[in-house]
């Protein structure tokens, strides 16, 4: 370089408008059994989809198909399904910076299993999704607008402590915080996980089932209400077929289902949260954030796995005008 010429200028990257951090798995999805087989039995299936599941997978996914700049922020094993979900995640426009490889644990992997006339049943391995820590997030969320952490309370690594200090810095920097849980059997406490960090939460979305557990209630209306007391500013609780009920100190809104034909209905959760996000990354009121992302949600539902046959942007936006709203204050 000769005398007085400045070094080149070094191009920081964009940073994301969205991170969303949490579970990452290889997911295995049978087609719809009729029934289980019985001991010894062989049953033949219409055929298996191995994707990249899990909830900030799904979500991270949904937002990127919508045009969104998603990081995704969590572990992978050392092994040939950790490179196989970088490579699937990248070639969908998720950025994976934030996805780091451990040497001590296996990628996590989950077998799906529908059967007709039935819910769904889950063979998992945790595997590396245990070690996400929170300086793992915190790495990568300066600039986001938006943090979504999926599968909390699945995420053994994040002291609840240091998820509370996260989400209290993300807000006082302008961030907005999502949350989504899921409930291992047999889990420790949920409650005390949650309550030091529901309070930095602005959208807090369990399913109907997740909420009566850790409230107790079995009406999602009361569930929105107690959880609302424990500090979160927003809640949405899922009800599958039934649709959803949104509650902040000012409302309750039931939101009604999207009108679809359902195979399947593996991450409807996740690509509703990817429809409340959207929406706030575009100011939407809440009714409007609802309708999107009830529509989201139900088009997933049309087909095996959990984003392959999501709606696109102005599917979605149609769709919605048909989702019903009732309110009350």
């Amino acid at each position: 370089m000769s005398g007085g010429e400045a070094p080149p200028a070094t191009v920081q990257p964009e940073a994301p408008a969205v991170v969303c951090a949490g579970l990452i798995i290889a997911d295995l999805f049978v087609s719809p059994l009729p029934s289980l087989p019985r001991p010894g039995e062989l049953v033949v299936s219409e055929g298996f989809l191995l994707d990249a599941g899990g909830c900030a997978v799904n979500t991270a996914v949904i937002l990127a198909r919508l045009g969104v700049r998603t990081g995704l922020v969590g572990k992978v094993g050392d092994d040939e399904y950790g490179g196989w979900l970088r490579r699937s995640l990248a070639r969908r426009q998720v950025l994976v910076d934030g996805v780091s490889t451990t040497q001590r644990s296996a990628t996590s992997q989950t077998v799906i299993l529908p059967v007709d006339g039935e819910d769904r049943r889950y063979i998992h391995v945790p595997g590396a999704n245990a070690e996400l820590a929170v300086a793992d997030i915190a790495a990568v969320l300066p600039g986001a607008r938006v943090l979504a952490i999926g599968g909390y309370l699945a995420l053994s690594g994040l002291d609840p402590k240091e998820a509370a200090d996260l989400l209290a810095g993300a807000r006082t920097r302008g961030t907005a915080t999502l949350l989504d849980i899921v409930v291992p059997r047999g889990a420790d406490d949920p409650v005390k996980a949650l309550r030091p960090v529901l309070p930095y939460v602005d959208c807090f979305l369990p399913n109907q089932d997740e909420a009566r557990l850790i409230t107790g209630h079995d009406n999602p209306a009361d569930q929105a209400r107690a959880l609302l007391q424990w500090g979160c500013a927003s809640v949405v609780i899922t009800c599958g077929a039934d649709g959803a009920v949104y509650a902040d100190p000012a409302r309750v809104i039931q939101v009604g289902p999207c009108s679809v034909e359902a195979v399947d209905g593996s991450g409807a959760g996740d690509a509703f949260t990817a429809g409340i996000i959207l929406g706030l990354l575009e100011g939407w009121p809440p009714e409007q954030r609802l309708r999107f992302a009830a529509a989201l949600g139900g088009s997933v539902c049309r087909g095996l796995g959990c984003t392959g046959t999501v709606f696109t942007r102005d599917e979605a936006l149609a769709a919605a005008d048909g989702v019903q709203l009732d309110g009350s204050s």
